[in-house]
């Protein structure tokens, strides 16, 4: 089975240290414990691995008493809990851990965000770093492709995203059929879990609203009116959505002119396989009438993947003002502005808004194609 090194596996290494907890999340299916595995086999150290899932992983796990835990952790230098939000408390356990097992390194995995950082925020304030795993990046994929190839299978990836086992599936049929299977038994039912929400058929039809809007400003009210729900039920569900890494939200940017638009956001998946498979349209990029909204989404969440893994420090917004001016992307560096505009078809002409050059002097803009969509990607600088 061809398996990628994950761009940030050297990082997690480095960040497990004697009586510290390193908390990694993502989606499911990304490759998680895959990648723990391999880690573990690399370092060599003595382990025990549990899953959160595993019942009497977690009855073992409630006996919460320092004598039971250094005798179930006897000899062991490294504690790995897969889905560790699932166990009740788990903050707690683990900093009852990392106080009083001498030299104890853990490693606790969430799919969702939500569960994870509620259970293990408070608790083990200064005691856990975290880190993000999401499903394989242009970063990652060049350790097997050519550039010409990169190019080449940029344009099946706008359309099926980079789920790793999509690399070992053969036809588009059956690539469609996983994608399918992985939003119902995986994604959505981990929201579905949460708060007992039942109304699968609601969460869905936002979802579709969403991803129908990629690239365009969102309006609460306007969701809601579809819906039927209400406008704080619309951003609850929006809020866990994001919190089981499916999408993610985009604010407006402001900083002088009183004509910015702020109030609304927009939203992107942060796979594009999972967005087309919620649209149910998994056609060729030539049968497609949304191919700058296949190439924003799958820019934008790829951009969102180096961040994570570099540990940028950066803000990230979208520019619009009330009379059409407009550009995609813009980031915060550090007080420095740097602006981007999204644009599959390279003929197309795009010059930096006159509204945001008058506003915005010292910031540099940018068109991102296809062409130098891969060297923006990998672009070092002091920030990164």
């Amino acid at each position: 089975m061809l398996i990628l090194d994950r761009y940030i596996e050297n990082r997690l290494k480095t960040a497990l240290q004697p009586n510290k907890v390193v908390v990694l999340l993502g989606p499911r299916r990304v490759g998680k414990t895959v990648l723990l595995e391999k880690i573990i086999k690399e370092i060599d150290k003595p382990h025990i691995f549990l899953n959160g899932e595993d019942v009497l992983a977690t009855q073992v796990l409630q006996q919460r008493s320092v004598t039971h835990y250094e005798s179930l952790l006897e000899g062991k230098k490294l504690l790995i809990i897969d889905e560790a939000q699932k166990i009740p408390e788990i903050g707690k356990i683990l900093k009852l851990m990392v106080d009083s097992i001498k030299g104890l390194e853990i490693v606790a995995t969430g799919s969702s965000a939500f569960d994870i950082m509620k259970y293990t925020g408070e608790p083990l304030t200064g005691r856990k770093k975290t880190y993000h795993l999401f499903p394989f990046s242009e970063l990652e994929y060049k350790q097997r492709e050519t550039v010409i190839e990169r190019q080449q299978n940029l344009r099946h990836r706008l359309i099926f995203g980079s789920y790793p086992e999509l690399i070992h599936i053969d036809t588009n049929a059956e690539k469609a059929q996983y994608l399918q299977e992985m939003l119902n038994a995986y994604l959505l039912k981990d929201i579905l879990v949460f708060e007992d929400i039942n109304n699968s058929e609601k969460i869905l039809k936002l979802l579709q609203l969403i991803a129908f809007q990629v690239g365009s400003e969102v309006s609460y009210n306007e969701l809601s009116n579809k819906l039927g729900l209400s406008r704080n039920t619309v951003e609850k569900y929006l809020d866990l959505l994001s919190k089981v890494f499916i999408i993610f939200k985009l604010k407006g940017f402001s900083r002088n002119l009183r004509k910015e638009v702020v109030k609304n956001s927009k939203w992107y998946f942060y796979d594009n396989g999972i967005r087309n498979a919620i649209i149910r349209n998994l056609n060729p990029i030539d049968l497609r009438n949304d191919i700058g909204q296949l190439w924003e989404n799958y820019v934008v969440s790829e951009r969102k993947k180096k961040q994570f893994y570099r540990g940028t420090l950066v803000y990230n917004y979208f520019w619009r003002t009330y009379d059409q001016q407009e550009i995609d992307w813009v980031e915060d560096r550090g007080g420095s502005l740097y602006a981007y505009e999204f644009k599959w078809n390279e003929k197309r002409k795009s010059k930096v808004p006159v509204a945001w050059k008058n506003a915005y002097p010292d910031a540099q803009f940018e068109v991102i194609t296809p062409t130098n969509f891969h060297n923006w990607l990998e672009e070092k600088d002091e920030n990164y």
